[in-house]
């Protein structure tokens, strides 16, 4: 019988490990096929696997645990729960590769891309730009077809021209620009608010009018400080929460 294979990570020793670890099992969790099985490794397989302690292994099987993904049993083991992808938590910790895990387990549909002119509303981003790239894309998870986000993502014209559009139907685009286009990133800038569905939104995310949503807006930065990228992504509200944890060291 096959097992449960997480995927291997490199550890950023200034972000708390356990955090770096829940994440990849996370992404694993959600990414995985339906024929994988529901039970993962013991403790000290999966804690050898990514190279921490048993305790440090621990903990990070007990947010997941906190998250509604998986269950432990004692003497039996730690069973994946199979409705997993439905309604987990986005959080969020600075990281890139963290950003990068939470599209995993959905499907992706490229509804357009192109250029447009800057939107008034971007201005600030791009004040040395008449034109950006833009990639208009609509998210649902794997396993239901239901839909959960639509994003739009606003891209400098040179970088736009380096991207292939398909790349984005596998990837994220921040994924994208940094391990396909090469981009250094300095920093992400992160907001997250409260809106009520537009006819747009209502409609791809199959929800009533004016129902409540997510809106997050996100800003790649890169090395000279400039916005490389800036993604606006509009989650069902009965979908997603955002969590926001800040390293105080």
């Amino acid at each position: 019988m096959t097992s449960f294979a997480p995927d291997s990570i490199v550890l950023n020793r200034k972000l708390p490990l356990w955090y770096q670890v829940s994440q990849s099992l996370r992404a694993s969790i959600l990414g995985r096929s339906p024929q994988e099985p529901l039970r993962l490794p013991t403790e000290e397989r999966l804690a050898g696997h990514y190279g921490v302690s048993v305790l440090t292994m621990r903990q990070a099987l007990k947010e997941l645990e906190d998250e509604g993904l998986i269950t432990r049993h004692r003497r039996r083991g730690t069973f994946i729960e199979p409705s997993a992808q439905r309604g987990a938590p986005v959080r969020l910790l600075g990281s890139v590769d963290t950003i990068v895990a939470q599209q995993s387990g959905m499907t992706t549909e490229l509804l357009d891309h192109g250029s447009v002119p800057v939107p008034a509303e971007l201005a600030e981003y791009f004040p040395d730009l008449a034109e950006v790239g833009t990639y208009h894309r609509l998210r649902g998870d794997e396993k239901t077809g239901e839909p959960t986000n639509h994003a739009r993502n606003y891209v400098r014209p040179e970088l736009a021209a380096r991207i292939d559009p398909q790349d984005l139907v596998r990837w994220p685009m921040t994924k994208v620009l940094r391990d396909v286009v090469g981009v250094r990133i300095s920093r992400i800038t992160d907001t997250v608010e409260a809106r009520l569905a537009d006819p747009e939104t209502a409609r791809l995310l199959q929800v009533p009018l004016l129902s409540p949503i997510l809106h997050y807006t996100g800003i790649v930065h890169g090395e000279d400080g400039r916005a490389l990228d800036v993604a606006r992504i509009h989650y069902r509200g009965d979908r997603f929460s955002f969590t926001v944890t800040l390293d105080a060291h």
